[in-house]
């Protein structure tokens, strides 16, 4: 009974600990190798200031597997680079992941032992809490987490920075964590990242990691003089060149120098083999080639061309099953070449995925519905997935696209006069989800008509 009583009090103390047990990281369980090996990377090859929360989120992720000795060698690493580095508030993060592991593995007394060592801490320097902080250090260690566990993180992961810019409004380090999440989160062409990802820069003006990001942005919003500046910038400095070369890659595909592109994510392969993000962004350049060679109707070059980018996307989803976007990549690949079944049974897969984001949902009805309109000639099945995805109120540039899709299919249906009744409706649900209630009205009342006329006795 003691020993009950006394394994319940520790796990009561333990939810009051900040760190990476309790902060509700959202990913999909399948996706952990590839996320493991993603952070033994950045750990390589990115020259981050401060490694000792890579050894963390590193130790979760193994703990997760169930590998609680490997988790505790990387706390170690973390504990030891924290004593060197004098991180003061920042080991809270992984003395209370080293509570956690412990009291997984059943040492409740070694558990107790990091817990005082977090108590002593708090009390030191006088926070309200017994077992945690509310501190922008702490803050800025929970954005990294949050950042570095996929899109369903991301707008929580700029919260905790904001909190901690309202605390240090120029640090160099919370500036960058604020932009990189305001980058990912910036999905539509909002471009909420543009002037933080300027602000970072300015702030750390010899990281070209950051740099490569704002390129990216500049080229969103066609700004190529400066975007250009950048990233010429960032691939001349010697730091991080694994991860400028991914992105640098991105940037140059973009610009539709596809030959620039590949160059530098093979030069980025030699360091990193298996990284899905290299071959779906190798897969990508293979799959605008072929899309420049069909226009110019080279056909067996872009059959070797759309073979390519089957295969890189092939491996990106081998390497991480999740990875929606490329399922939907590889399926778009192998509608052209008219591989139907196995175009089918890729939608099929990320159709049925779990926890996407919003707009994620949207996109990948979107690309479905055209799929069917276009490679199926089911114009039905295309409209069922365009209402599908406009059913997700949620404002996005696919969204944006979904009511062009319909109203295009409808119009047409209308000039027509193929089932009139329905398309004169739909075109008044388009101008309802546009905001224009007036013509929506017009086309509701013109759909009861034409009912009317076809149903006399109704």
């Amino acid at each position: 009974m003691g020993e009950n009583a006394g394994t319940d009090h520790v796990k009561e103390n333990l939810g009051q600990l900040s760190c990476h047990f309790t902060w509700t990281l959202l990913f999909e369980d399948v996706d952990i190798p590839d996320l493991e090996m993603r952070i033994l990377e950045q750990v390589e090859f990115l020259d981050v200031k401060s490694p000792v929360g890579m050894h963390n989120i590193l130790a979760y992720v193994r703990h997760l597997k169930g590998q609680h000795e490997e988790a505790l060698q990387s706390l170690k690493e973390a504990e030891a680079l924290g004593q060197r580095e004098q991180l003061g508030k920042r080991s809270l993060v992984t003395w209370g992941n080293c509570a956690w592991v412990h009291y997984h593995m059943g040492s409740l007394a070694e558990a107790q032992s990091y817990l005082d060592k977090v108590e002593n801490t708090c009390k030191e320097f006088a926070s309200p809490f017994r077992y945690r902080m509310e501190c922008a250090e702490m803050h800025c260690e929970e954005g990294w987490a949050l950042l570095k566990c996929g899109g369903q993180n991301y707008r929580r992961a700029m919260a905790c920075f904001a909190k901690a810019l309202e605390a240090e409004p120029e640090n160099p380090e919370y500036n960058t964590g604020y932009a990189v999440a305001a980058y990912r989160e910036d999905f539509d062409d909002n471009n909420i990242s543009l002037e933080p990802l300027r602000k970072a820069v300015r702030l750390n003006p010899e990281d070209p990691y950051i740099k490569v990001y704002l390129a990216l942005k500049l080229q969103d919003v066609g700004e190529t003089d400066e975007a250009e500046r950048h990233i010429e910038e960032a691939l001349s400095s010697a730091s991080c060149q694994t991860y400028v070369f991914r992105y640098a890659a991105k940037y140059y595909r973009r610009k539709d120098c596809i030959d620039k592109a590949l160059e530098l994510l093979y030069m980025a392969l030699q360091t990193s083999p298996e990284s899905a993000y290299l071959h779906f962004q190798i897969g990508l350049c293979y799959r605008q080639q072929m899309i420049q060679l069909k226009t110019s109707r080279r056909q067996g070059s872009m059959q070797e061309m759309a073979q390519r980018a089957i295969s890189e996307f092939q491996k990106t989803v081998e390497l991480r099953p999740k990875f929606d976007v490329a399922y939907v990549c590889l399926a778009e690949v192998q509608a052209e070449i008219r591989q139907y079944e196995e175009a089918e049974a890729n939608f099929q897969i990320v159709l049925d995925m779990q926890n996407l984001t919003s707009h994620r949902k949207q996109d990948i009805h979107l690309r479905y519905g055209r799929y069917q309109q276009f490679h199926q000639k089911s114009e039905d099945k295309a409209i069922t997935h365009y209402l599908k995805g406009l059913k997700i109120e949620e404002t996005s540039y696919a969204r944006r696209k979904l009511l062009i899709a319909l109203e295009k299919v409808a119009s047409r249906w209308v000039q027509q006069n193929v089932r009139p009744v329905e398309s004169t409706s739909l075109l008044g649900l388009v101008h309802k989800l546009k905001g224009n209630t007036h013509e929506a009205l017009l086309y509701y009342e013109r759909a009861l008509r034409l009912t009317g006329e076809m149903n006399p006795e109704f």
